[in-house]
């Protein structure tokens, strides 16, 4: 059948202007003015068309300039050009392009699949849906001297064609934009060029369509003979990178370093990487020992956590490299270990599904409730900071008080609970366990007999609920990491600093619970100093003092205090400087703070130890990480070693799908307003939920500098974007997380501007491209760190804020996190932290426990049965009542959990739809915050308000909703269930 039009033409030519405009404005103009696009000759274009693979007798081109109308079909007839090409010059008058297609004249088209082709001026070439630029029937004239051949690497672009922009050395620059370059290989494109007498040349590329690469304006410099350009690096007397490879036979180097020790029954091994000529994909461990015979086992990292063994029970491991081709190593030299006794079993496994699914309820284990008061601790500020004074030591909470108290979580609708730390914390005020000591071992100020983390974890599962366990990568304490290196202090027990040093006492190690019999204190310090300068000591002027004095006018020594530049702390394990630019690289790789010893995660000792600690806590079946201060280890580091050591974990211990669904969510300290920390991408929270996009160095220190550069000279705007968050008109699509890194992240965007919902909504929305998936963003208000705008105090905006702040967050993208407390608005307005220097009562970051005390009976998430005593009165505040019920809600839609949402075609402030579309399910809802929203092109059908039960037909594509008032919401559900649960002081 005759059409008499193209099928599709895809895009409007003022639409297609407009993206090309916008394309133009991010990526802007070359900075050597011999690159910059000339302006097109006559407005005009001559297009090429090749006919080598079409039987067509006649070919057609069917136009229209841009921002004008198309010809008549079937267009205008093509001439006879050159073998296998036919042209036509266009006319396009004052448009910079057009839009084409192609026919022979009698019913068969080329329109690109649907979308056109989108031309600009001068000589563009269509063969085989490739655009380029340049005469293909150009007569190249005699070879008259060198010449030379450019293979360029798009990779990093995903650019579609590519023009090749030169000048021969003492020579003329070509037209811009160039000539077209040719596919060679997948990512490469191929030009050979003739230079005449000139021994180089001067290049530039791009894209034909007003995007360049003229190596960041200095244009690049190509000699004669084969040479590669990628990634802003030209390699001259280059291999062809398209040639067939030969086989790699070569084998890598035999692993070194290898260690193993035991922690009961449980065995860390770790090594040295191995080189080899193309690179090392992974290991082979073999395990002997032991009635179970011979293992082998395949890691990806250079740390394996064998458990499960048998006690008191030695083992030997030797470690083999292998490479992409498969080629494997000689064995390294056997370490040998015995087991210890054997642990109570472990019986954790984390519940494995969506953690969209699964609201987070915050708490600082040490200040949320005390289940057992002989574990409570108030360390060597407790008078100090007047925690003395009113009965309330820093280590107070526990997980005897959690376990006591889940159905309290339970019973507010929440179905996962962050945790601070739980790993052995050492330094003067350390119960919120950011000031990892031993990082393989639980705080015993946290544990009671029949209350250990285990029974912590698996008492939380058999309520269905998820527990995520705060973890530490960029940090130990000031007196390092307990089993990979702890420095040496100077110290004397003199009239001045007896005070201060305990005598040492060789049979005691500390715990942080157990009390030293000769000092009287659980805080022993016996261990850390030393008068005698010890061997191997790197640390500069060893007990001489430092002409300074402390603040009670004591004399200060060299060595005394941990101090990244005195040599303390060996590169090897910490790195030496202090951060002086918050967004510079050194952000990256310096102390925050004197009493955080910043380890140096880009070295192969440190990621094993760190790999090997939380292998541990995955064994145990915690179902996530949130990652503390992960914008100050480089992404490519995440990428390498850490996050892919996580998944590969689970993935062993529990399975492929319980890897996906182990949720990481790093903070990533971004305390600005916009979208980008200050125009960086690397200290940006969406940054770290992407893979790397081009190859490094295999040193972890030097690709960490090559990555900073490389995505700073990218810059903001050549960032990769996402539609994974975004509904397409009214419908779900399949997320791509093809590139997602594995970390998600929390929203600091929107936790800056919680002040106002409004303002958190719109800025929000604003940034959601630039995630992976921003429906996996954590959402919340405050935090044990800052409220609002980088407030210092805890959330203090009224009530109904609170309500309406809620109300988005359990509605739109995103997971709802709460602080504890926060129900009841909490110490609102009080500082969040102000350290030993006041108490903690007066702080965020008080003791809840109070409001805790009484009984409870719960049945379900969101269901309290009964409840008496001072939690009675907790649960009986409006907030509390409004949180339960939008748990309830947000439980029983799934489009409000897991869907992708759209603002388009809705009037309206805080107004979206969402859907979420799976096998059987098909959840498509409505929503409005506080203000009334018109929802038009919406589907027909019947929609049911889950907060009132008010029932809607739509049959026109639109849905008005009046304003329900400032918190509450509408929540209206294409063939929903209706109401979902009671009226409340806000949701009514």
């Amino acid at each position: 059948m005759r059409r008499d039009r193209p099928p599709v033409r895809g895009w409007t030519a003022g639409a297609l202007a407009g993206g090309l405009l916008a394309l133009a404005a991010v990526t802007g103009p070359p900075a050597d003015p011999r690159t910059e696009p000339a302006a097109a000759t006559a407005n005009s274009a001559t297009v090429y068309y090749s006919t080598k693979t079409r039987n067509w007798s006649s070919t057609y081109l069917h136009y229209a300039p841009n921002g004008g109308s198309w010809t008549t079909v079937p267009g205008t007839r093509m001439q006879a050009a050159c073998t296998d090409w036919v042209k036509l010059t266009v006319d396009l008058g004052s448009a910079t392009g057009l839009q084409a297609t192609f026919n022979n004249g009698v019913g068969t088209w080329d329109n690109n699949g649907g979308q056109n082709y989108a031309l600009g001026t001068g000589d563009i070439t269509v063969k085989d849906g490739v655009v380029a630029h340049s005469n293909p029937c150009a007569d190249p004239g005699p070879g008259t001297g060198q010449s030379a051949t450019v293979y360029y690497s798009s990779q990093s672009l995903g650019w579609t064609t590519v023009n090749l922009h030169y000048q021969p050395a003492g020579g003329s620059w070509t037209a811009v934009p160039g000539i077209g370059m040719q596919a060679a290989c997948t990512g490469w494109w191929k030009q050979t060029v003739d230079l005449g007498s000139a021994t180089s040349l001067k290049a530039a590329f791009n894209n034909g369509n007003g995007t360049w690469d003229n190596n960041n304006g200095a244009d690049y410099t190509i000699p004669s003979g084969t040479s590669t350009v990628k990634n802003n690096a030209v390699t001259a007397g280059a291999a062809d990178p398209c040639a067939p490879q030969q086989p790699d036979t070569q084998a890598p180097g035999v692993p070194s370093g290898v260690t193993a020790s035991a922690t009961g029954t449980s065995v860390v091994t770790s090594w040295q990487p191995s080189t080899d000529n193309v690179g090392v994909t992974g290991y082979q461990v073999t395990r002997t020992g032991g009635t179970k015979g011979t293992t082998v086992t395949d890691v990806t990292s250079t740390v394996l956590s064998d458990t499960g063994l048998e006690a008191n029970t030695a083992y030997s491991y030797t470690v083999r490299a292998v490479d992409a081709a498969g080629n494997i190593s000689a064995a390294s030299a056997a370490a040998r270990v015995t087991t210890g006794s054997a642990p109570e079993p472990t019986t954790g496994t984390p519940l494995g599904t969506d953690p969209r699914k699964d609201p987070i309820y915050f708490v600082l284990t040490a200040r949320f409730n005390d289940g057992d008061s002989s574990n409570n601790r108030g360390g060597s500020q407790h008078v100090k900071s007047g925690n003395a004074a009113n009965d309330d030591p820093m280590f107070r909470g526990d997980f005897k008080g959690l376990v006591d108290k889940l159905d309290y979580i339970k019973g507010l609708g929440f179905s996962a609970v962050w945790i601070t730390p739980v790993v052995l914390n050492r330094s003067d005020y350390d119960y919120h366990g950011y000031h990892g000591y031993d990082f393989y071992k639980v705080d015993a100020r946290l544990e009671s007999a029949g209350a250990s983390y285990q029974d912590l974890i698996d008492a939380a599962h058999a309520k269905g609920m998820k527990i995520y366990q705060d973890v530490v990568y960029n940090h130990s304490s000031r007196w390092g990491a307990k089993g990979l290196f702890t420095p040496t202090v100077y110290g004397v027990r003199d009239s001045q600093w007896s005070w201060y040093y305990d005598a040492k006492n060789e049979g005691f190690e500390y715990d942080g619970l157990t009390v030293d019999p000769q000092s009287g204190k659980s805080y022993y310090n016996g261990d850390l100093w030393s008068t005698a300068e010890p061997t191997g000591n790197t640390c500069l002027n060893w007990g001489k003092p430092t002409g300074g004095k402390s603040a009670e006018g004591y004399t200060v020594y060299n060595c005394q205090w941990p101090s990244p530049t005195s040599g303390m702390f060996p590169k090897a394990y910490y790195h030496q400087c202090w951060i002086g630019n918050w967004e510079g690289e050194d952000s990256r790789s310096c102390w925050l703070h004197e009493d955080l010893a910043d380890l140096n995660t880009e070295s192969a000792p440190v990621q094993n130890y760190l790999i090997g600690a939380y292998n541990k806590y995955i064994d145990m079946g915690v179902d996530g990480f949130r990652v503390d201060t992960a914008v100050h280890i480089p992404r490519v580091t995440w990428n390498r070693r850490f996050l892919p050591a996580i998944h590969d974990r689970v993935a062993q211990r529990f399975g492929a799908q319980a890897a996906d669904n182990f949720f990481v969510f790093g903070e990533v300290a971004a305390f600005v307003n916009d979208k980008w920390n200050r125009g960086s991408p690397n200290h940006s929270a969406q940054f770290y939920t992407w893979k790397e996009r081009r190859e490094y160095s295999a040193d972890d220190t030097a690709a960490a500098l090559e990555q900073y550069d490389y995505e700073q000279q990218q810059g903001t705007g050549n960032q990769p974007t996402s539609t994974n968050a975004f509904l397409n008109g009214n419908s779900y699509h399949a997320p791509d997380h093809s590139k997602f890194s594995g970390m998600n992240v929390i929203d600091m965007r929107m936790h800056m501007n919680f002040g106002d919902a409004y303002n958190a909504f719109s800025n929000g929305k604003d940034s959601d491209d630039s995630y992976n998936d921003a429906t996996y963003n954590v959402v919340y208000v405050d935090s044990h760190d800052y409220g609002p705008n980088k407030s210092s105090t805890r959330y203090t905006g009224g009530t109904d804020a609170w309500a309406e702040n809620m109300s988005l967050m359990w509605t739109f993208r995103g997971i709802p996190t709460l602080y504890y407390g926060s129900e009841i608005e909490f110490q609102k307005g009080a500082r969040i932290d102000c350290g030993p220097t006041c108490p903690l009562a007066t702080t965020g970051r008080a003791y809840f426990g109070d409001h805790l005390k009484g009984s409870l009976t719960v049945s379900d998430f969101s269901k309290v049965d009964s409840a008496s005593g001072q939690v009675a009165t907790t649960l009986s505040r409006p907030l509390v009542k409004h949180v339960q019920r939008l748990n309830q809600i947000r439980r029983a839609i799934p489009a409000l959990q897991m869907g992708q949402y759209s603002t388009d075609g809705i009037s309206g402030g805080m107004a979206y739809k969402r859907r979420y579309t799976s096998g059987g399910t098909d959840s498509f809802a409505l929503v409005t915050v506080s203000g009334g929203a018109t929802y038009t092109g919406i589907p027909n059908g019947t929609y049911r308000d889950a907060v009132t039960g008010d029932v809607r037909t739509v049959t026109g594509g639109t849905l008005s909703v009046a304003a329900p008032g400032k918190g509450n919401l509408r929540v209206y559900v294409l063939d929903g269930p209706g109401k979902i649960g009671a009226d409340g002081p806000y949701l009514k």
